[in-house]
């Protein structure tokens, strides 16, 4: 697809470029801050998974660059913000960059020493796996990432604090909803309106809480308050989360939430937002009108500077030279 095509069909990936934003994705992050004033009171806010940086970006926009140009504040003051990816990213002003896995328990101490001892007010995750195309893997797979920020959220986030991350929708979507709400007394699942998803269909849907149906679809879990358990030990994490997935909460473990059915059914909150008078994801734009009549497609804000399928494409660049080349020869003979 042409950047002048995809500009017509994704309305959110041309303002993303005209903005300033490194991805689409950023409006995802500030849609949910209109619903949710996700930013008030932050002062140190953790971005996992964080390249190629557009919820950095907006970290930046709205936290540290306001703070900055305000004649009262002082250097001290300043929100600190940190971005943990294992791939580099190109720099973005007042983010700490630390390259590094957040399963790893001392990517969390890094995260500490950044805030001088002091925990999180803020942590947001937008990673997911790249999608395989078969749903209950997907979900899987993406799921066992959440609980992996889970698990550095545990260490980096204070009492009260807030966590977001990007889900996938399927059928067990209610055991992550319920391992959720053992740390976290309120859980919303909400869909920001520059979110694709043309599974939820183009109502007028209000702005009020409503249960959802579930389908193959991405969402976002708000978790507000912080609260683990009396007597909680990060180390326990896993077996605690284990307990969720058992209807007796003990050894019969299916890590599924088929029991959470029937009599039993655990009923979501979820939440659109956004301006749900604005801009349709799903649908296509015309380009807009300038003065000589040709529209110029703009370049992506900042390209990934190591993405991880640079190899892939290191690869496919020297087979199709390596078969022009034996065609070369082909002609020749």
């Amino acid at each position: 697809m042409g950047k002048a095509s995809r500009d017509k069909r994704d309305i959110y990936y041309r303002k993303a470029k005209e903005e300033g934003w490194r991805a689409r994705s950023a409006f995802k992050l500030l849609q949910i801050d209109e619903e949710f004033n996700i930013f008030e009171g932050v002062k140190r806010v953790v971005d996992l998974c964080a390249a190629p940086g557009s919820w950095s970006q907006v970290l930046s926009r709205k936290l540290y660059l306001p703070s900055k140009q305000s004649p009262v504040s002082k250097d001290g003051e300043l929100p600190l913000i940190v971005a943990i990816d294992l791939q580099p990213m190109a720099p973005i002003e007042g983010v700490i960059q630390v390259q590094g896995d957040i399963t790893n328990a001392r990517t969390a101490e890094v995260v500490i020493r950044h805030f001088d001892g002091c925990k999180a007010d803020l942590v947001v995750c937008d990673g997911a796996p790249d999608v395989t195309g078969l749903h209950d893997m997907d979900e899987f797979v993406q799921s066992q990432l959440i609980l992996a920020g889970l698990t550095i959220v545990t260490h980096i986030l204070r009492p009260g604090g807030k966590f977001i991350a990007k889900i996938f929708r399927g059928k067990d979507t209610s055991l992550l909803y319920c391992q959720l709400k053992l740390f976290f007394p309120v859980v919303t699942f909400a869909k920001p309106k520059s979110s694709r998803n043309s599974s939820i269909g183009r109502n007028n849907m209000c702005r009020s809480y409503m249960y959802f149906s579930l389908a193959a679809a991405s969402a976002f879990a708000v978790c507000e308050n912080y609260s683990p358990p009396e007597g909680f030990n990060p180390k326990d994490l896993h077996c605690l989360l284990e307990m969720v997935g058992s209807p007796s909460g003990g050894d019969d473990l299916d890590c599924s939430s088929g029991w959470l059915e029937g009599p039993n059914k655990v009923y979501i909150p979820f939440l659109a937002c956004g301006d749900l008078s604005g801009y349709d994801s799903d649908r296509s734009y015309p380009l807009p009108k300038v003065a000589d009549g040709t529209y110029q497609s703009l370049d992506p804000v900042q390209p990934p500077i190591a993405p991880p399928y640079k190899r892939a494409l290191e690869m496919k660049k020297t087979s199709s030279h390596g078969i022009r080349d034996l065609e070369k020869l082909s002609l020749d003979a």
